[in-house]
């Protein structure tokens, strides 16, 4: 029996990530991600549809998501699905699907909070996305700086 089981996502965090770790010290974090759908009706009404879905991250990469991502960050995601099912307090069966993330890539900030400006796409939040960058340090004043190296024609690769 063959099997192929590959999702690919694109949308915006719910809330914040949480980064829990495992006894053996391994991250790891869920993501709620909206993604949505807009459409037209036969009567020229537009709607919109919005799918919730749960990612599972793990590792290194659960540990940069929670350091840069923020609710309503945007991202992409591939991952497979994953079946978890659990028996709740009352003793009930229950069971949900949620996808683990091979791969998360952030797309932008969802606001600009380092200065409270809007930029982007989402809400906001107290915590910036990215850290700051650091201002690029002066060129060398004069010619004879240690870190000038001359390139030759034959240097360049192409």
């Amino acid at each position: 029996m063959a099997s192929f089981n590959k999702v690919i996502l694109m949308g915006n965090l719910t809330r914040d990530p949480e980064i829990r770790y495992t006894p053996k010290g391994t991250a790891v974090t869920d993501i709620g991600l909206a993604v949505s759908r807009k459409y037209k009706l036969d009567t020229g009404e537009e709607r919109e549809e919005v799918c919730f879905v749960t990612i599972e991250v793990w590792g290194r990469q659960a540990e940069t998501a929670g350091q840069y991502l923020t609710k309503g960050s945007p991202a992409f995601v591939e991952g497979e699905l994953k079946y978890d099912s659990w028996t709740n307090k009352e003793g009930k069966k229950e069971s949900r699907l949620k996808v683990r993330a091979d791969r998360i890539q952030f797309l932008g900030r969802p606001r600009n909070a380092e200065f409270g400006e809007a930029g982007g796409t989402g809400g906001g939040s107290e915590k910036p996305a990215r850290p700051a960058s650091k201002p690029a340090a002066s060129a060398p004043q004069n010619d004879s700086g240690p870190d000038e190296v001359p390139i030759e024609e034959d240097d360049i690769p192409f």
